[in-house]
């Protein structure tokens, strides 16, 4: 899933980094919703809510909001900067790497949240500004991998860009095309498991509350060990097929 430029992805390779992404940022939004009343995978509603302090002056609402927006913003930009960084010695650690700083930054989550969270205004404020961090991560990354075809964290261009592409598909002038066909694939796989993961996410956090968050991390290694497995099987069939030679 991250071995590839997103110029030779194929269907299957993008359509398992949609369904893994989109089920971390389902689980992270809706656990962030019921442990802290806030939107966690996404900063649209954050966006409202700054306009909103900023006309009542709240002051210190409005640093609060500031600061989520550029936790998020900051994530996206540390991804792209990695990416951009390594992409030409070796494009597996370019798009790992940012997984890799998101798996760290969700365990901490997890760990302090199952064993020291107090649920005080400032722990609450800080663990939200670690978490859209590590969702700016995945984003900006996922982004750049598929070339901008998925974006797993929110879902108001998804449903703008799957209205033209079903209109597109079903316009009686239209040519109907594998890549259509192929994009309207991956933005119901994205909606799909959002969703799932927001149930998911909601049901276990009622039983087990922050422990959730350590599967959280589980899922990102399995992208990072689908490549790893690959590559490692590919190696191994390389030096079996040079024995019998």
């Amino acid at each position: 899933m991250l071995r590839q430029s997103k110029s030779d992805r194929t269907l299957k390779e993008n359509l398992m980094l949609a369904s893994s992404t989109a089920l971390v940022s389902g689980m992270t939004n809706v656990v962030g919703l019921v442990a802290f009343l806030a939107f966690t995978s996404n900063i649209t509603g954050h966006v409202a809510n700054l306009s909103k302090h900023i006309v009542e002056q709240n002051f210190g609402e409005i640093l609060v909001f500031l600061l989520w927006l550029f936790m998020f913003f900051a994530g996206a930009f540390l991804s792209s900067f990695i990416v951009r960084s390594l992409a030409d010695k070796s494009y597996y650690r370019a798009h790992s790497i940012p997984v890799i700083i998101e798996i760290i930054i969700l365990l901490f989550v997890a760990v302090y949240g199952h064993n020291f969270y107090r649920e005080t205004q400032t722990e609450r404020e800080i663990v939200i500004a670690a978490i859209l961090f590590s969702m700016g991560l995945q984003n900006s990354l996922v982004s750049i991998i598929s070339g901008g075809l998925i974006k797993s964290s929110h879902l108001t261009g998804l449903f703008t860009d799957l209205g033209g592409e079903v209109a597109e598909w079903l316009h009686p002038n239209a040519e109907k095309t594998e890549t259509v066909r192929d994009k309207i694939y991956i933005r119901f796989t994205v909606l799909g498991f959002y969703l799932l993961g927001g149930i998911i996410g909601g049901y276990f956090f009622n039983l087990y509350e922050f422990a959730v968050f350590y599967c959280i991390p589980f899922i990102l290694l399995t992208i990072l060990y689908f490549d790893v497995s690959e590559l490692a099987l590919h190696k191994v069939t390389r030096r079996f097929n040079r024995s019998k030679n």
